[in-house]
């Protein structure tokens, strides 16, 4: 077959892993593409800067359109992140007659349509497997082996950065700017992690998730999302004693009424796969209605294991697949029927609430008859003894476990139990993931 010429464009953190791949594997790849493979390009912000890999027979440059405008280049790897740049480069590629191989979760979340609109109008193929979960296959998984069934809902931890700091203060009691300070130490959290830990990462993630399982073309304002910045440690700590542990969770469920989706701290019941996910690893359960309950694990992020979803990719590339694939998957159409996305306070589940209240007799059975007036049960109840964890010598925490209860009723009865003068700081809740 004829030879595979491939531009990259970013030489960072995948960017790097990809080159490393490209030149110390060589062989392995041409073997298992069945056709020879040549890195002719590489587009950086700085061509001078010393690099730990060999760079050898490689054109460096600067300006990325080079790379583009080069007709002998078959393949574009978009190694360089942001949107902006990212989906420029990617459009001129596309209309070049180039394929185009990406981990940019931003990109292909806010702008899929706008990708994949041009990539069938010039008949070319987007690949994407390491734009959610690093080396964790699960776009194809979604895209093909699963592909018989309706899938009814994903529950996903799907940030390296949140779950290693959850981790840390699940372990060790930390509070939460230790543990990021932990994470940013040893290189799993950026200098600046806000994408991260507010949960726009994850909401990213989730929604290329909907659009391959659902066909639901969700934006990111769409998705309800509250970031692990803001958790305390005395909820993990709550959220131990009854049996759970607090992951930051992706959701999507489907039902007649719609699809659910949410990205927040929620308690996961210890023993269960996603509840025992620790440190930097990401994993996905997928429910489908013909192969029942799945889940795929692994390193979510990183150079070498998104690095392996790319270059995976690129070899879908280089033998055709990537290309039939395209042509057959109806990703972000615009004549795909739409879905609505379930309001969140129609949202049905259990919740985990904490209140801080003063130590005197009568006040959980008021704060329990507000919550009964809007036809929220409570499970179970944890208080522990005056000063434990609160300050001062008269707040205590109430701890809270309710049955099912509709979000509504539930924002409902918290208006009104904040209000109280025997409540002395506002109620902190979280959702309950079985």
């Amino acid at each position: 077959m004829d030879e595979l010429t491939v531009g990259l464009i970013g030489l960072g953190t995948v960017g790097t892993g990809v080159a490393r791949l490209l030149t110390e594997h060589r062989d392995r790849l041409e073997r298992r593409a069945g056709r020879p493979i040549r890195w002719k390009w590489a587009a950086v912000r700085d061509p001078h800067k010393p690099r730990e890999i060999r760079l050898d027979g490689v054109r460096i440059v600067q300006d990325a359109g080079a790379i583009v405008n080069d007709p002998e280049v078959d393949v574009v790897i978009e190694a360089m992140g942001g949107t902006e740049d990212a989906l420029r480069y990617t459009l001129a590629a596309l209309d070049a007659g180039k394929d185009v191989v990406t981990a940019n979760k931003a990109l292909i979340a806010e702008h899929g349509r706008e990708v994949f609109e041009r990539a069938r109008e010039t008949d070319r193929a987007v690949a994407f497997e390491g734009s959610v979960g690093g080396g964790i296959p699960i776009v194809q998984s979604l895209g093909i082996a699963l592909a018989a069934n309706q899938v009814l809902a994903i529950a996903a931890i799907l940030n390296g950065t949140c779950n290693f700091i959850l981790t840390r203060m699940t372990a060790e009691g930390s509070p939460y700017e230790d543990a990021l300070k932990q994470a940013q130490k040893l290189g799993y959290a950026e200098a600046d992690p806000t994408l991260d830990v507010d949960g726009t990462d994850t909401a990213h993630k989730i929604a290329i998730l909907a659009q391959l399982a659902f066909e639901a073309d969700v934006r990111l304002g769409e998705i309800p999302r509250q970031g692990i910045d803001r958790l305390q440690a005395a909820d993990i700590k709550y959220a131990a004693e009854l049996g759970y542990a607090v992951k930051l969770l992706a959701l999507a469920k489907y039902s007649p009424a719609g699809l659910e989706m949410r990205v927040a701290p929620t308690l996961v019941r210890r023993g269960t796969p996603l509840a025992e996910v620790r440190g930097p690893y990401n994993a996905v359960r997928v429910v489908g209605d013909a192969v029942g309950d799945t889940l795929f694990y692994g390193r979510g992020a990183g150079s070498m294991p998104t690095a392996s979803a790319v270059v995976g990719d690129l070899l879908q590339v280089a033998t055709g697949r990537a290309a039939m694939v395209s042509r057959s998957r109806p990703l972000w159409r615009s004549t795909a029927p739409a879905i609505p996305i379930v309001s969140p306070r129609d949202v049905r589940s259990r919740y985990y609430l904490r209140f801080t209240i003063a130590d005197r007799p009568g006040v959980l059975g008021r704060l329990a008859q507000v919550l009964g007036d809007r036809g929220i049960s409570i499970a179970s109840v944890i208080q522990h003894e005056p000063g434990e964890d609160a300050p001062g010598p008269s707040p205590v925490p109430l701890v809270i476990m309710t049955h099912l209860a509709v979000q509504a009723d539930l924002h409902a009865a918290l208006d009104v139990i904040d209000r109280l003068e025997v409540v002395h700081a506002p109620s902190v809740w979280l959702g309950v993931e079985e």
